[in-house]
């Protein structure tokens, strides 16, 4: 491969990553950026809603000349096609990547690049992948409008069982406590036609987002739970066929206790990480000398900066528990209040990222009902820019709208929602701003 394309292909993951896009990711090992790893967050308002999708991309010599090839791993073990365009057995069915026929003008270019592959690919991942099917783009008969239904019912729920539940269950090791149950892990799917180690990017990422979209994941189980009875079996659509369909009975009974295990032994891990952490001091180990100085760091620019003010302490001489205190700016909807913040960060840092907690209970948009903050850190090797960034996000009086950050569904329908609803949620949140003050005295 040459280096034009190497440096292009170079340029595209650092693109990417340094993005603002929050439903895509990609990653590589250092000795070959040929062979990439993505992610795709499913749409919101799909059947696919925050389910977490890998694919394997490999570029060859000819890029950008020629497309590179994309494999899907989420596939249930070859056992799941998840979309008419993603094939149980890896293919993806796309003219920008030459696997389809297309319209004039829809094939590959050199001016194209892996975001618009990926970006493609998420297109297919629609409120009715039905109509994705050759033939079926303009079904409306009855027939076809009740299958609609029924497709979508399917993928919603092994969206959330195969990308969501058995995905966190095997980076906890939950899984291994199941004996005789095989689940899928799309790591081992991958992994076992080569030799390598295992490469798992995306491993604290999904964890993170899994905490930030907990309450939509319950809300969308409890919502399709009262539509399809468990134990019903899945319907076959007309164009399935034998090794490219999706099986399966409905169980949201059972998917909803794996979710609510999945949250606690989240929180129970990063229990243990102040625990890590403890012993990580007690060893004069480099990350929490470096820990100690980012916090001292921090402290003292704040201190020159008048438009914020806050409190940050250490917990417990635990260089990696920090407690934000953030006090309401004036004259904003946050005006008069006290908020308390635990910051959790591992050892791992920065290759984990800290989690963050509102002590204090918050009516907002970005915190979810149990208190999980949905922020995103521009420098995430930088502790500096993961406090700038909490204060943003909970600052941000008018905010675009991204429902990828709405990790309290409750909030969110009333603040992008009428005049009136709106009216309610500034309410609402000025009433827990209230309640902060008083309850700090």
């Amino acid at each position: 491969m040459s280096n034009q394309s190497i440096l292009r292909i170079t340029r595209e993951l650092s693109e990417i990553q340094r993005g603002s896009d929050l439903s895509l990711a990609v990653a590589c090992r250092d000795i070959d950026v040929r062979y990439v790893r993505a992610l795709i967050i499913g749409p919101p308002d799909t059947p696919y809603e925050f389910g977490f999708y890998e694919f394997s991309v490999k570029f060859t010599k000819e890029y950008p000349t020629k497309a590179p090839g994309v494999t899907a791993i989420t596939t249930n073990g070859g056992r799941t096609r998840f979309n008419p365009n993603i094939y149980a057995g890896g293919k993806v069915c796309l003219s920008i990547l030459g696997t389809w026929r297309g319209e004039r003008g829809e094939e590959w270019s050199s001016a194209q690049g892996l975001e618009s592959i990926l970006i493609s690919i998420q297109s297919l991942m629609s409120t009715n992948p039905y109509e994705n099917e050759p033939g079926f783009e303009d079904a409306n008969s009855e027939y076809d409008k009740k299958n609609q239904q029924h497709y979508v019912a399917k993928i919603r729920h092994e969206s959330l069982r195969i990308s969501v539940v058995e995905r966190l269950e095997g980076y906890l090791g939950i899984d291994r406590e199941r004996p005789g149950v095989t689940v899928y892990n799309a790591e081992e799917d991958y992994q076992s036609s080569r030799d390598d180690a295992p490469f798992e990017p995306f491993k604290d990422l999904c964890k993170r987002r899994f905490l930030w979209y907990y309450p939509s994941y319950l809300a969308r189980v409890d919502e399709a739970a009262a539509k399809s009875k468990d134990g019903t079996a899945f319907e076959k659509m007309p164009f399935e066929g034998p090794g490219n369909q999706m099986e399966g009975t409905f169980q949201y009974a059972n998917l909803r206790q794996r979710l609510v295990k999945i949250f606690d032994r989240l929180n129970q891990e990063v229990v243990g990480w102040a625990e890590e952490g403890v012993l990580a001091v007690q060893k004069e180990l480099s990350i929490a000398s470096n820990m100690q100085r980012q916090f001292e760091q921090i402290v003292e620019n704040y201190k020159k900066n008048d438009a914020v003010t806050l409190d940050l302490s250490i917990v417990d001489k635990n260089p990696f528990v920090w407690e934000l205190v953030l006090f309401g700016r004036p004259m904003t909807n946050l005006d008069g209040g006290m908020f308390r913040i635990m910051l959790y960060i591992s050892p791992k840092f920065p290759d984990v990222l800290p989690r963050v907690k509102f002590s204090t209970p918050i009516f907002h948009h970005r915190v979810s009902p149990d208190g999980i903050l949905c922020y995103d850190a521009t420098r995430k090797d930088d502790m500096r820019s993961h406090i700038d960034a909490i204060i943003a996000a909970i600052e941000e009086e008018a905010p675009a709208y991204d429902p990828r950050t709405l990790v309290n569904p409750e909030a969110a329908k009333l603040f992008w929602g009428t005049a009136d609803e709106k009216k309610m949620y500034n309410r609402r949140l000025r009433r827990s701003v209230q309640d902060s003050a008083e309850n700090c005295f």
